[in-house]
């Protein structure tokens, strides 16, 4: 079991790929046929975004936290 300190690294982890998976194979799909290629270029896209989408959800999640706090009661 993972211990509980490491939650808000996981949660950015699962997130950010299955968000990633989803809009890379949605803009490979509006780009592509769906054909011999089409796998081999949605993993490739899913792979780059998701290298910049991870380390970018643990940066702007706790700002996103402290804007809703502020504008919410």
């Amino acid at each position: 079991m993972i211990p509980e300190r490491f939650s808000n690294l996981l949660f950015g982890f699962i997130v950010s790929a299955i968000m990633t998976l989803v809009v890379s194979g949605i803009s490979t799909f509006n780009n592509v046929d769906i054909g011999g290629q089409f796998y081999l270029l949605w993993f490739n896209s899913w792979i780059k975004s998701w290298l910049v989408a991870f380390p970018l959800i643990l940066l702007v999640s706790p700002i996103t936290k402290l804007l809703i706090s502020k504008i919410t009661r």
